[in-house]
């Protein structure tokens, strides 16, 4: 089984290219907060997650942005929360969950590479009724993909907005985008 590291600055993640398996921590209490390392590439963490193939996992209280330290023990990682705090991270997670609910791509499409850097990744999940591209920048500059999309436009699952891939695509520092394809 072949492997793959992708490394986008501080996150890392695993691709078997045979049988497109995704191991995620993004959250996980046994290890240290994502959140603590670069709270930029968190949204960015989830974007990925929401994104490949698999389940996504959230962890109790990572959706609100909890900070436990794992030095503090395991009641410290395993706070309790008199009410949900929502904020921009929940509100982010929310529209990652509508994207991946409503795309029948990002749930059973296949997988493949299309733009892999040190700091950014663009991946396609294709089915034969959409084609849906994810677009990572990990980097705190703005990036240019340039790349053949199949297509002129798509409209951003997440914002809602269109994407003209005509001239290449501009990544915005810290952003993710999950791109369906016109037909």
């Amino acid at each position: 089984m072949g492997l793959r590291k992708c490394f986008l600055s501080d996150l890392s993640f695993r691709i078997y290219n045979d049988g497109l398996w995704y191991e995620g921590w993004e959250g996980n209490y046994d290890l240290v907060k994502l959140n603590l390392i670069n709270e930029k590439h968190l949204p960015l963490i989830y974007a990925i997650a929401f994104g490949m193939p698999g389940i996504p996992c959230v962890y109790y209280g990572s959706e609100w942005g909890a900070k436990p330290h794992k030095n503090e023990g395991d009641p410290a990682l395993r706070a309790c929360f008199d009410e949900p705090e929502f904020g921009e991270l929940a509100e982010w997670i929310s529209k990652l969950t509508a994207a991946k609910k409503n795309s029948q791509a990002l749930n059973y499409g296949s997988f493949r590479t299309v733009v892999l850097t040190n700091h950014q990744c663009i991946f396609e999940r294709a089915c034969e009724s959409e084609r849906v591209l994810v677009a990572i920048n990990a980097s705190d500059q703005p990036y240019t993909a340039h790349f053949d999309a199949g297509c002129g436009t798509a409209v951003d699952l997440i914002s809602g907005k269109m994407h003209d891939f005509g001239g290449g695509s501009e990544l915005s520092p810290y952003a993710a985008y999950f791109w369906k394809m016109e037909r």
